[in-house]
């Protein structure tokens, strides 16, 4: 027989639960163990423990099944992480809303950006943004299109330039620009130089690539593209930041894929070669990523407003770039 307490009424609920319960279970749900998430947040932990009962009683409901070589959440346990990381994002920003609260556009937006984007179109919307709004801030954060979606999803970054690979129901995506894909060597690699090859001339040959490329991610067409040309099995590099996979292809370590429209000074300069395929490489559409239920502060609302019209005024032969 289950003793546990029946799940209180809604609103007895929301009058006696404690944030920091609800904080404590986000660091407990992508923990290893009470221990892990005690080390994390720098508490002892029987007081983790007891949050995570006191959390349980609240809810009436077990949320981590755990024992001896098993910690995970139940169903319970995942729905109420999805919704913390939803309010644990609206109370972070509750300062920022407040602080913004004046006649002119002030505020901070955080973007999280997939390495070495080049799109006009979103200088353009940036510097439209700064000239209207000069007293309002801007951070670029640099991660894998993966991290800046779960920042967005977590409300943790304003909006997000990124690779998409399965699009979630909770975010909105415009396509901003597309890119294509080639494969490329080195100064130093033995078919540097050379015209007239073909894709049986990369088989066997070592490669480096993105971390993204990957039969499930948001690179698929490139992975294709590689298996296609049948390079070796084993990747010998890899990197979320372009400047790196661009670092170990000039430097030797093997054969990589990069957008062609942004190496094109380094080919001219001797410092890339282009490889086969040279006719229908993969195209990468790259979005604009936000999240709907996120109170955006007015200097986030404004710089999405600018880069959404100028999407819609741009057609998309003109925000393809090859």
């Amino acid at each position: 027989m289950d003793l546990r307490p029946a799940p209180p009424p809604p609103e007895r609920l929301a009058r006696n639960l404690d944030w920091n319960l609800l904080r404590t279970f986000l660091v407990l749900a992508e923990a290893r163990s009470i221990t892990d998430a005690a080390d994390r947040l720098g508490l002892k932990q029987p007081t983790v423990s007891a949050a995570l009962k006191r959390l349980e009683t609240h809810l009436g409901k077990r949320l981590i099944e755990r024992g001896p070589g098993r910690f995970e959440l139940t169903a319970a346990g995942k729905l109420l992480q999805r919704e913390a990381i939803d309010i644990h994002g609206s109370v972070l920003r509750l300062g920022t809303l407040i602080r913004d609260v004046s006649d002119e556009v002030r505020g901070h937006v955080r973007i999280a950006m997939a390495s070495h984007v080049v799109c006009p179109v979103f200088d353009a919307a940036l510097a439209a943004f700064h000239s209207a709004h000069p007293h309002a801030t801007l951070s670029v954060d640099v991660a894998a299109s993966k991290d800046g979606l779960a920042a967005v999803l977590g409300r943790r970054a304003s909006l997000g330039v990124c690779l998409v690979h399965d699009k979630s129901p909770r975010l909105e995506y415009r396509r901003l620009y597309r890119e294509f894909f080639g494969l490329f060597c080195g100064p130093g690699h033995p078919l540097f130089g050379k015209t007239g090859l073909t894709k049986a001339d990369l088989v066997g040959l070592p490669s480096v690539s993105f971390v993204t490329d990957r039969m499930s991610d948001a690179l698929r067409p490139v992975t294709l593209m590689r298996a296609e040309a049948r390079l070796e099995d084993r990747v010998v590099g890899t990197s979320a930041h372009l400047e790196e996979v661009r670092r170990m292809i000039i430097a030797g370590l093997g054969i990589g894929p990069l957008p062609v429209h942004v190496v094109r000074r380094d080919i001219e300069d001797g410092l890339l070669w282009q490889l086969p395929p040279y006719d229908q490489v993969p195209a990468i559409d790259v979005h604009v990523v936000w999240n709907p239920k996120a109170a955006m502060n007015r200097a986030e609302s404004a710089l999405l407003e600018e880069l959404l019209a100028r999407i819609e005024a741009t057609p998309i032969e003109e925000r393809t770039y090859l």
